[in-house]
């Protein structure tokens, strides 16, 4: 069962990431601050396998417009938990409410780019979900197989110029969908988890 294997990826000893971690050279300050944010990771036990809910950005937000991403975002004063946020967000984003989640627990902590400490809560959506796509935000929700985007064979380590330096990242492409950056580090870590 899906549920099992995901609670035995949440035993597996691993490190945190951070989007410098194919960028060995890269220096971070000291004592810089990171903001909180916390991303729902939902497995949902379909009739074709067990499947990963992702969404598209709307290409008209001023942050990764049209990037692929698990539902979530930064911590609000409301939230008492990195859990709690990733469930308003998804709630928010998709209309997955709270009561269809069950949380198994939470993944090693992401640093981004972009200064945000990312908490990855690992979840399965139970019962049925039609996705409502918060217009503002997503421009498309989606699932892709687990067993792909969990696969490191299918994972690539692709390059580009960022602030006038080149920038190595991990990609795991499936179909239409570029997946890449902080979504597919996150990603690369539970395949290594589950593997």
């Amino acid at each position: 069962m899906i549920t099992d294997a995901l609670r035995r990826a949440l035993d597996q000893e691993t490190g945190a990431s951070s989007d410098f971690d194919l960028n060995p050279g890269v220096i971070l300050p000291p004592g810089r601050k990171l903001r909180d944010a916390a991303v729902l990771v939902a497995v949902q036990d379909t009739g074709e396998g067990p499947r990963l809910l992702l969404t598209k950005r709307s290409s008209h937000l001023k942050h990764h417009p049209g990037q692929i991403a698990f539902p979530g975002g930064k911590l609000d004063p409301i939230d008492a938990t990195p859990t709690a946020a990733a469930l308003r967000e998804a709630r928010e984003e998709v209309g997955l409410l709270p009561a269809s989640v069950t949380v198994l627990g939470v993944l090693p902590a992401h640093e981004t780019v972009t200064g945000f400490t990312v908490y990855p809560i690992l979840a399965t959506i139970t019962g049925a979900f039609t996705p409502v796509p918060e217009a503002g935000e997503v421009e498309e929700v989606f699932s892709v197989p687990l067993e792909f985007v969990t696969n490191p064979a299918n994972f690539r380590i692709e390059a580009r110029l960022w602030r006038g330096e080149l920038r190595r990242y991990y990609a795991v492409p499936y179909g239409p969908y570029y997946i890449w950056g902080a979504t597919a580090r996150i990603l690369r870590g539970l395949a290594e988890r589950m593997a």
